[in-house]
C-alpha cells in the first residue's frame, strides 16, 4: 500500500512522458541523424506525434508574464497615491494598525514587503522590481525564478492595498502566479523545455483554476436568486451599468432584447455545463476551447474588467496539447520560436553525455530533488484540498471537512472561490468629487476613466487597471460609510496632496487658491440612444441625485472638519 501510494506521488508530481518518436529522442540526446544507426526521420516540429503541453505551457507563460507587466504598469502610476504615506489608505498605518491589533501573526496575516518600509520609494521599487522580473517571463528568461519575484510583489501590494485589492482579479493572478511556480520549466533560457515537461499536478491545477472560475460563478448566479439570471434579463443593461463600459458595448447595449436574452443563456450554458468538457477526451476540450475563446473575446470587447478575462483566456490555452497547436501554428513561427530552446538543449550539458558527472551543481540537485519534492507536494496538495473544500461548501455547506487549510492559505490568496456577477447591478450610479472655494460655486474634480464628458466615448483600457475610478463604482453600490477611502479622498482633496491629485485627469484649482471645501456626489447614468447620439453627439445622459458622502471644509486654523448634510440612498443590487 505504501509502495503503491509513493508509486501514485511520483507519477502525479513527476512531468508528463507524452510519446516520442525517434527524432524526438535524438533531440534530447543532443545527437544528429548522421550520428545515429536509425536512418533519417522528420524533425518533431514538422511530423508532431507527442501530446504533451509544452507548447501550451509556453504560451500561457509568456501570457502569464504580460499580464503580471500590465498589473505593475499600472501600479506605478497609482500606488503612491493610493497607498503612499499621503495617500487615501497609507499602507503604513495600515500595517501598524495590524501590527497594534495581532503582534504574534502579523506577517501571517499581511505577507507583504512593505513591512520592511513602505515610503513612496519603496512601493515604487517594488512596482518596478515586479514589473522588469514580469517582462523577462513573458521574454522566457529565468521564468521560474522570476515568477517567484512577481508572485512576491503583487502579493506585498495585495496585502497592503485594502479596499484596492478587494477583486476576484487579484485572486485569480495570485492563484495562477502561485501554481505556476511549479509549472513553469527550470533553467535560465528554457525555451520549449522538452526535457523539462511540467508535472501532472501543477497542469490540472491551473486547468481546475480555470474550470471553478466558471463553474463558480455560473452555481453563484443561480444560488443568489437573482431573478435577472432566471428570467434570462440579465445582459439587458450589462454593458450600461459594468464597472468602465467601451465604446463597443455601447453598440452592443442596443441590439434587440431577445440576444441579450442568448447572450444570458450562453453565458450560463458555458459555466455551468460547457466547461466540464474539460474532463473529457482530448478532442472534447479542443471543442471546449473554440467555443470559451471567442466568448472571453466578446467580454475584453464589450467591457473593462482588467486583467480578469485576460487570466480566464490564457488559462483556457492549457486545454490544448502540443499536437493541435502545432497543426495549427505555421511551421515557420514554430522553428523560430523552438530555436532557441533546441540550441540552448543541444549546448546544456547532459547526465546522458556524462557532462555534469562530478559537477557541485548536479550533486546539489540530486541532494534537493527530495527536499524540491516535498515542497512541492505539501504546496500543490493543499490548494487542491483548500479549492475543492471550498466548492463542496458551495453545494453542502454543512459538509464536515477541516477549515484549518482554509485558513493557513487565506492570507496569500492562492485558493480563492469565485462568483462573477453573481447579482447583476440595477443601475448606473457614478460618483463624482467637486470642490468649492465659497460654498456656493462647485467645480468638479476630471476623471481619467470613469464616464463623465457625455460626448466622450468609452474608451478600452483592459488589461490596464486604473483601481481608483474601478473601486469608486463598487462604492455606488453602497453607502459612504461602508466604502470610508471616499471621505479620504476629501481629505486629501482638501489638502491638495499631489500623489491623489495624479489620480485624477486634472486639478482644477491648479495655479490658484486651494478649495476651502470638498464634496462627493452621485449621478445616475444611462446609454443615450442612437438617434440622441446621432444628433447631439453623446454617449451618455444623466441625472444628479444628491449628495453621496458628507461635505468637508477647512477651517483658518487648518482644522478639517466634516458638514452636516443629507446623503442619498443609493439604490442596492
Amino acid at each position: 500500500m505504501t509502495q503503491a501510494l509513493a508509486a501514485f506521488l511520483n507519477w502525479l508530481l513527476g512531468p508528463e512522458t507524452p510519446r516520442e518518436n525517434s527524432s524526438q529522442r535524438v533531440l534530447e540526446l543532443g545527437l544528429t541523424p548522421a550520428q545515429t544507426v536509425e536512418a533519417p526521420v522528420a524533425a518533431p516540429i514538422e511530423q508532431p506525434t507527442a501530446s504533451g503541453h509544452l507548447w501550451a505551457r509556453w504560451i500561457f507563460l509568456r501570457a502569464l508574464g504580460l499580464i503580471y507587466s500590465s498589473a505593475f504598469y499600472s501600479l506605478l502610476f497609482q500606488v503612491k497615491g493610493l497607498l503612499g504615506p499621503k495617500g487615501i489608505l497609507p499602507a503604513g498605518e495600515y500595517l501598524q494598525a495590524v501590527s497594534g491589533a495581532i503582534h504574534s501573526q502579523q506577517f501571517w496575516f499581511a505577507p507583504t514587503l512593505f513591512w520592511f518600509g513602505s515610503s513612496d520609494r519603496a512601493l515604487m521599487l517594488v512596482c518596478w522590481i515586479g514589473l522588469i522580473a514580469s517582462i523577462l517571463v513573458a521574454l522566457n528568461i529565468w521564468p521560474r525564478a522570476m515568477l517567484a519575484v512577481c508572485f512576491v510583489c503583487f502579493l506585498s501590494f495585495v496585502s497592503a492595498a485594502q479596499d484596492f485589492s478587494a477583486y476576484q482579479s487579484d485572486g485569480m493572478l495570485l492563484e495562477a502566479g502561485f501554481i505556476s511556480l511549479f509549472f513553469a520549466p527550470p533553467g535560465f533560457r528554457p525555451g520549449l523545455a522538452r526535457a523539462n515537461a511540467a508535472s501532472r499536478l501543477s497542469l490540472f491545477l491551473l486547468r481546475w483554476e480555470w474550470f471553478r472560475i466558471y463553474f463558480e460563478s455560473g452555481v453563484a448566479k443561480l444560488a443568489s436568486g437573482d431573478r435577472a439570471w432566471r428570467q434570462f434579463t440579465a445582459m439587458d443593461d450589462y454593458y450600461q451599468n459594468g464597472p468602465l463600459p467601451t465604446w463597443i458595448g455601447w453598440y452592443v447595449a442596443h441590439f434587440p432584447h431577445w440576444f441579450h436574452a442568448s447572450t444570458a443563456v450562453l453565458t450560463l450554458a458555458v459555466e455551468l455545463v460547457i466547461v466540464w468538457m474539460l474532463f473529457l477526451p482530448r478532442r472534447f476540450r479542443i471543442v471546449c476551447f473554440c467555443i470559451v475563446t471567442p466568448f472571453e473575446i466578446g467580454i475584453i470587447l464589450t467591457a473593462n474588467y482588467t486583467f480578469l478575462n485576460y487570466i480566464v483566456l490564457s488559462l483556457g490555452f492549457l486545454l490544448l496539447d502540443d499536437r493541435f497547436i502545432e497543426w495549427i501554428l505555421p511551421m515557420r513561427i514554430r522553428e523560430f520560436l523552438d530555436r532557441k530552446g533546441r540550441e540552448d538543449h543541444k549546448l546544456a550539458p547532459s547526465p546522458a553525455t556524462g557532462a555534469l558527472r562530478g559537477s557541485g551543481f548536479a550533486r546539489w540537485r540530486r541532494l534537493l530533488a527530495p527536499a524540491r519534492m516535498t515542497i512541492a507536494a505539501i504546496s500543490l496538495s493543499l490548494v487542491a484540498y483548500v479549492t475543492t473544500a471550498q466548492l463542496l461548501w458551495m453545494f453542502i455547506p454543512a459538509l464536515p471537512l477541516p477549515e484549518a487549510p482554509v485558513r493557513w492559505l487565506e492570507p496569500s490568496r492562492i485558493a480563492n472561490r469565485y462568483g462573477l456577477f453573481a447579482v447583476m447591478t440595477p443601475a448606473r450610479l457614478e460618483i463624482e468629487f467637486e470642490g468649492s472655494r465659497d460654498g456656493k460655486t462647485w467645480t468638479t474634480y476630471p476623471f481619467r476613466y470613469k464616464p463623465q464628458d457625455l460626448k466622450k466615448a468609452p474608451g478600452i483600457y483592459a488589461p490596464y487597471q486604473p483601481r481608483f475610478d474601478w473601486n469608486l463604482w463598487f462604492a455606488s453600490l453602497g453607502s459612504w460609510r461602508e466604502f470610508r477611502f471616499v471621505i479620504w479622498t476629501e481629505e486629501r482633496l482638501l489638502k491638495s496632496e499631489p500623489s491623489v491629485l495624479e489620480l485624477f485627469a486634472a486639478n482644477p484649482f491648479s495655479g490658484g487658491e486651494p478649495p476651502k471645501r470638498v464634496r462627493a456626489v452621485i449621478y445616475q447614468y444611462w446609454f443615450t440612444d442612437a438617434r440622441t447620439k446621432r444628433e447631439q453627439g453623446t454617449w451618455w445622459r444623466r441625472e444628479l441625485l444628491g449628495e453621496y458622502a458628507p461635505a468637508l471644509e477647512c477651517e483658518p486654523d487648518g482644522k478639517v472638519v466634516m458638514l452636516d448634510s443629507t446623503v442619498v440612498q443609493t439604490p442596492q443590487p
